[in-house]
């Protein structure tokens, strides 16, 4: 029997390395969210060009434009709107059947509802009524893809993977025994299906959903560091995001994460 070589030994710690390393690559990898096929829907604009009857909105994003969302955004009919689950959800447009196109797809993020109009037809005015998929778009978005004068155009769209730069975002409001947060920059399917809170000196304390992308817990948190546990509704993910809050924490603060989702 042959004593193994110095270059088999080499030759097998490279493969245990290698098999390390890949199982670690499996393990970290982080899911990623990917595009819906293209279904047919309607859309139409609301405000002007300067896109500010867009700030605000169902979901509590506040301001558009300081906020990273900019005016590519877009209000959606109460069927995808899913109260306020669908706050954060990318979507690729692009106008077809109609004179009016443009030869172009651009890419907005649900900040606000369209609500039904009851008054109207749902094919004469009444876009946004139930079981209607519509998209109520900015001025600035809905002129990327058709001539504004149209009004309304047939469109193809889908869900797409938010793109966002950083880690979540955290909005603070309410008082010293309700804590009210808004959660936006969300990546992936950029939406929040559940959250948890957790102080320095506390256990993890459910968030109940308030309305849009905000979510609540009656809690006495203050002089506490906060960290908060996220998940995705879309790919059911969940991260935490440690530390994001310190213990000098105030309401009308946004404080960021360093984690998101993919």
């Amino acid at each position: 029997m042959t004593a193994p070589t110095m270059s088999s030994f080499i030759y097998a710690w490279c493969f245990i390395f290698l098999f390390m390393a890949i199982m670690c690559t499996k393990t970290l990898a982080l899911p990623v969210y990917r595009p819906s096929p293209w279904e047919q829907a309607h859309a139409t604009f609301y405000g002007d060009e300067s896109a500010s009857e867009t700030m605000g909105g169902a979901c509590g994003y506040g301001n558009l434009i300081s906020n990273g969302y900019g005016t590519d955004t877009v209000a959606l009919s109460s069927t995808l709107f899913n109260d306020g689950f669908a706050c954060g959800t990318c979507y690729q447009l692009k106008c077809i059947h109609s004179p009016h196109c443009y030869d172009t797809i651009t890419t907005v993020t649900a900040t606000n509802l369209c609500p039904p109009n009851w008054s109207q037809d749902s094919d004469a005015g009444g876009w946004c009524n139930p079981p209607r998929v519509h998209f109520d778009m900015s001025k600035p978005a809905f002129m990327k893809i058709a001539w504004w004068k149209a009004g309304i155009v047939p469109v193809y769209y889908r869900r797409v993977p938010c793109m966002r730069r950083g880690g979540l975002q955290f909005s603070f409001q309410g008082n010293g025994y309700w804590l009210l947060v808004y959660v936006m920059n969300v990546g992936g399917g950029g939406d929040i299906a559940g959250m948890w809170v957790k102080g320095c000196r506390s256990g993890w304390i459910s968030m109940s959903h308030n309305w849009g992308a905000s979510y609540q817990a009656f809690a006495t948190l203050g002089g506490q560091s906060l960290s908060f546990k996220i998940t995705s509704y879309t790919s059911k993910e969940t991260i935490i995001a440690w530390n994001v809050a310190p213990e000098n924490w105030n309401v009308g603060l946004t404080y960021q994460a360093n984690v998101n989702f993919q």
